[in-house]
């Protein structure tokens, strides 16, 4: 696999999406300590980047500033055509599948929670989704992640075989 290159946060236009907030408790000897988990997804559309990031704190507003700083180290570009993605791909994480379709222009981004917020971050416009699996939107994040990270261009896949782009 090749060396990712580091993603400059402060030069992109990044929109900032919540996906889920957890309230979650731990039993002390003195009683129950809340705070919250926030699991947010930051990208640029214009650009065809992407993360993701979770924090947690006393209160949501800082969980979600936790999770945004978190996304902001974990950047991806990823391979786009015009207003979808190249082709059909299928990505796994845990029990959690997601199938990503290409689709034509004018179709929408068909897709349920999660994957949304992750289609639309990324600046995809056209495509067809299917959440498999689990619904437990940590493990469907990094599955669309997974899926997102395995769309080639076809000048990498020409390269790949030993031929030219008009060969395919």
């Amino acid at each position: 696999m090749a060396m990712k290159k580091k993603i400059d946060a402060n030069r992109l236009n990044l929109k900032d999406q919540v996906v889920a907030i957890n309230r979650v408790t731990k039993v002390v000897k003195g009683g129950k300590n809340m705070s919250f988990a926030a699991l947010v997804v930051i990208g640029d559309p214009a650009e065809g980047v992407v993360g993701y990031g979770s924090g947690k704190a006393k209160e949501v507003p800082q969980a979600i500033r936790k999770g945004i700083e978190a996304a902001k180290k974990n950047l991806f570009r990823i391979n786009l055509t015009e207003t979808s993605i190249p082709h059909q791909v299928l990505g796994r994480f845990g029990s959690g599948h997601v199938l990503l379709k290409p689709a034509p222009e004018g179709t929408g981004v068909i897709a349920g929670g999660a994957v949304r917020a992750v289609m639309t971050s990324a600046g995809v416009q056209n495509v067809l989704t299917k959440s498999l699996g689990t619904a437990n939107p940590h493990n469907v994040i990094k599955a669309t992640f997974d899926a997102l990270t395995q769309l080639r261009d076809k000048a990498a896949v020409a390269a790949l075989r030993g031929k030219s782009v008009e060969e395919l």
